[in-house]
């Protein structure tokens, strides 16, 4: 058994309203650890659509999904806040003393005085390319997400999904790659018109492969990979010498244990107030997608305007006996010195 982190907030998820969660309560000189089961800060953002552009962020008339991401980590880094990533929230335990135990996947043990769920719909887990023993290569040789595109810019590619990742990876690597073959599971695609209508001409050019197929089975050399077996929807089998595999299915959302945790749920949603975000459990409040109230709008903006009230609402539970006081950046001391520019 690990020793329990003692913390005044954990924030369990680490998307854009989790991570604008750490700049609100640090305004308020309360501290956080963020836990999240993906390995890397973000959440959707990051995981299904980084170079997407977003319009409706205040102040910024277009900003990059990963851009947003990144400027929300540079805007939290005078608090300090501490990662735990790639671990799930198993358990949470209230406890007579009005903190919590909290324990994650990967045994990491935490004694919380409040908790804010930022999870958005749930804990991500990537939709798997399914075939036969391909769980042996992932992180290897099959992957989910690209981690560092220049890896792979000499290497023989096989991409899945008919999705904006998908094709956009694909349009990406046909220009540098020797080999890359575009699978999906029909002619028809989600992406934006205007990539596969490129993806169209890169294909005519012969710059890239297109198969409407399904995954069927992964190829070996011995132990090593060797690349996949491809299905085609007129039944003919395509076997696909590659080094990497990219499988952009999407993530499949799942509530897992937060439903177990004792809070009042509706269509899957946590229920709060619309005064400070709280659930029914009294000290755990929830914000952004994985909450409902009514007229809940799921809009990354609104769920900032959420945490900004959760912030309060947490300072009130964990100091009940601390007068509150609206201060604002512009003018007020102590903000500023915690946030490094006073």
């Amino acid at each position: 058994m690990s020793t329990a982190i003692q913390t005044e907030v954990v924030i369990v998820g680490a998307g854009p309203c989790g991570l604008f969660q750490v700049f609100e309560l640090g305004l308020l000189g309360i501290k956080a650890h963020l836990l999240d089961s993906l390995g890397n800060p973000g959440g959707q953002c990051t995981e299904l659509y980084p170079d997407k552009p977003i319009y409706d962020i205040p102040a910024l008339p277009v900003c990059g999904a990963q851009e947003l991401v990144d400027r929300l980590m540079q805007q939290i880094k005078p608090f300090e806040p501490q990662f735990h990533l790639g671990q799930e929230v198993l358990e949470v335990t209230p406890r007579v003393d009005r903190r919590f135990d909290v324990v994650t996947s990967a045994g990491t043990r935490f004694d919380a005085g409040a908790i804010v769920i930022a999870a958005g719909v749930g804990s991500f887990q990537p939709r798997r390319l399914g075939v036969p023993g391909g769980e042996v290569f992932e992180g290897r040789n099959i992957h989910y997400r690209v981690k560092g595109a220049d890896a792979y810019r000499e290497q023989r590619l096989v991409i899945f999904g008919g999705g904006d990742s998908a094709l956009d990876w694909a349009l990406e690597f046909a220009t540098t790659a020797p080999s890359v073959t575009l699978v999906h599971r029909r002619s028809e695609f989600r992406a934006a018109p205007a990539s596969v209508a490129r993806m169209r001409e890169l294909e005519a050019a012969g710059k890239l492969r297109f198969i409407e197929g399904l995954a069927e089975a992964v190829l070996t050399q011995g132990e090593a990979f060797a690349g996949v077996r491809v299905k085609a929807a007129d039944g003919s089998l395509h076997d696909l010498p590659a080094d990497h595999v990219f499988a952009f299915f999407g993530l499949h959302p799942k509530l897992g244990p937060v439903a177990e945790w004792g809070m009042e749920l509706e269509r899957k949603a946590l229920k709060v107030d619309t005064e400070k975000f709280q659930t029914s459990v009294p000290g755990i409040f929830a914000i952004g997608d994985i909450n409902t109230y009514p007229g809940k709008k799921k809009l990354i903006l609104s769920g900032f305007h959420e945490a900004a009230l959760a912030a309060f609402g947490v300072q009130a539970w964990l100091y009940p006996e601390k007068k509150q006081f609206l201060q604002y950046t512009t003018t007020s001391p102590v903000m500023q010195k915690r946030l490094g520019v006073g």
